[in-house]
This record gives structure tokens, sequence and C-alpha cells, in this order.
């Protein structure tokens, strides 16, 4: 018998007491008869028939509603991928501007130099014709400025990153950082070095090597390693001041601690370019003041540090000082940082 027969065969009083829970009546169904009952008909109805096997025209109708599906989901799904024609249209159109004024940039650069060898062919010939010292004096502040382009036997030396090998983490400090370009730059100065270029990018008394991240700019040239660091003057003597120098042991040290490939080679000719001009807006000297003397110093006093000067202090001085106090205070004077250390020297 089932509850609900059970209830109606209850006595007044039972069912009286029975209709307290009558606002569960929903509560109660759901409770009592769970299954829906065309869904217990269906299933009664499947459990005498038994289930019936499926056939080719069923398996049929399957196959190719999935297909239908599946052409339908690729066709649009290409159709969202694949570019607007008004957007190929401004992509093109903006190539072709790219181009053009690529174009027109190499045509003015030109045009640059041209002019710039006629201003110092006129130059000159002016000079020439009234003091001839002023030419000699004005050849060699052009050498040392990087105003004209140098031709001669030099030093090359390559930096280039160490390899990561397959599986292995990168270290960010485990490259090539702008003090390294800076510290051994100055050694090549110091060394007697009377041009350098690092990337084909000549570098003058004025020329910073600074980083804007992880890129290391030459004024504000980004350049990319392996990096070319090339020095006009005599191979041996370069060779022979750059060992004789801190920048000696410090590519040493790159070599062997951090890792960084150092390629170390004479070259019978070298051709470094000129620097980039400085535009000059204006310059008066007041009557009266006395020129700089071409002694190494300033009118105040301080050093002139002029390219190829062995007395000049190097720009990395205080870098390299405080990264052998850093050494020193963990008891291993002599030696350098390591490349944890390294990170924050630059």
């Amino acid at each position: 018998m089932s509850p609900d027969d059970r209830v109606d065969q209850a006595p007044e009083g039972a069912r009286a007491r029975g209709a307290l829970d009558a606002s569960m009546t929903l509560l109660n169904e759901v409770t009592r008869k769970p299954l829906d009952p065309g869904y217990r008909l269906a299933a009664e109805r499947r459990a005498l028939e038994g289930s019936r096997p499926p056939t080719v025209r069923r398996t049929a109708l399957v196959l190719v509603s999935a297909m239908v599906l599946g052409l339908g989901v690729t066709a649009a799904t290409m159709s969202l991928r694949a570019p607007q024609p008004s957007v190929m249209a401004a992509r093109l159109l903006l190539e072709e501007q790219i181009r053009d004024r690529t174009a027109d940039v190499e045509q003015l650069r030109d045009r640059a130099q041209t002019l710039n060898a006629d201003i110092d062919q006129l130059h000159a010939s002016a000079l020439a014709a009234s003091n001839s010292s002023l030419v000699e004096q004005l050849e060699a502040d052009s050498l040392a400025s990087g105003a004209t382009a140098v031709t001669g036997p030099g030093l090359r030396i390559t930096l280039s990153d160490p390899a990561v090998g397959d599986g292995a983490t990168e270290d960010p400090t485990a490259r090539v950082f702008d003090g390294d370009l800076q510290m051994i730059v100055n050694g090549l100065w110091q060394a007697g070095a009377e041009a350098v270029a690092v990337n084909d990018q000549r570098l003058t008394a004025t020329t910073s090597i600074r980083s804007a991240g992880s890129a290391i700019l030459i004024d504000l040239v980004p350049i990319i390693g392996p990096y070319t660091i090339e020095a006009v003057g005599d191979p041996q003597g370069l060779q022979t001041g750059l060992a004789r120098a801190r920048a000696g042991d410090y590519l040493t040290w790159l070599r062997n601690t951090v890792g960084v490939g150092v390629d170390t080679s004479s070259q019978p000719a070298l051709e470094l370019p000129s620097a980039a001009r400085v535009t000059l807006r204006s310059a008066t000297v007041p009557a009266g003041t006395p020129l700089a003397p071409r002694s190494g110093r300033s009118i105040s006093g301080a050093d002139v540090h002029r390219p190829g000067d062995p007395g000049r202090s190097d720009l990395l001085a205080d870098q390299r000082e405080r990264a052998l106090a850093l050494a020193a205070s963990a008891d291993v004077a002599g030696s350098w940082p390591t490349t944890s250390e390294r990170s924050g020297r630059t």
C-alpha cells in the first residue's frame, strides 16, 4: 500500500493531524515522486520492449549532422579570422607609405653627406689660403671629435652573450651590460686608440653608452649583440696597453666568470664612420675671456677628458673601485664580483 492510500484510509482525526504539513505539498511530492511520470512510463516501456539496435539510417543521419555542424563552425571561424578588404587595403597603403618615406630619408641622408663633404672642402680651401697651420689643427681636432671618417690598422674586440643550453634557465645577469662596453672603450682610449666605434657607431668625447631596460644605447641608437668594438691605432700597442690596464683584467673576468664570449684580433685595415654632427645653434666668446689651454685642463682647473689622453680618468673608475671594495668586504680582495653582485653595478 502506498503512502497516499494509507493517508486516504486513515481516520478523520489522523487526517486532520496530517493536514498540518499542507503547506509543504510541493516538497512532499518532489520527495515521494522524484521521477516525472512521463519519464517513468518511458523507462518502463523501454524495459519491456528492450533497446532497439542502431540502424544504418540513424547512424548515417548522425554522421551527416556532425559533418554539417563541423563545416558550419569551421566556415564561421574562417570568416571571423579572415581580414576584411578595408583592413587589407589600409595595410597595403601604410606599407607603401613606409617604403616611400624610407626612400626619401635615404635620399636626404645621401644629399646631406654630399653637402657636408662640399662644406668641408670649401672650408679647408678657405683656411689653406689664409693660414695653413689652422688646416692642420682642424684636421687634428676633426679626428679627435669624430667629425671625419678614419681608416687604418687597429684592434677589434667582439663580445657576445653566453649561450643558454636546452632546458636551462636564462640568467638575466649573464650577459653584456652597458658598463662592460664603457670599461673596454675607456681601456682602449687609455691604451692610445685614435678612434673607437661600437657596432659602427663612432664614439667621441660626448658620446654616452647607457642602457634603457635591457637594451644598450649609443647616444640614442640601440645596438644588439654581438657587440663589435673597433679601435684604430697601433695593434700591438693597443693590445699591450689594454693587457696592462684594468680593462684587460676586466675582459678576463668577463670571459672566465660571467661566460661572455670575448674575441680579440688585430686588423690590418679598419674603416670607422664619422660621428653624427652636433647642430651648433649659437656660440660666442666674451671679449677678454682667455681660451682654454691645451695642457689638458679647463679654465676652472678641472680635467678635460679627451679621447686618446692616457692621463684622463676612466668613466667607470668609480664603478670599478666599488666592485673591488665589494670583493674586499667579502674577504676575496683582488677578485671580481659575482654575477649577482654585477647586476647592481648596472
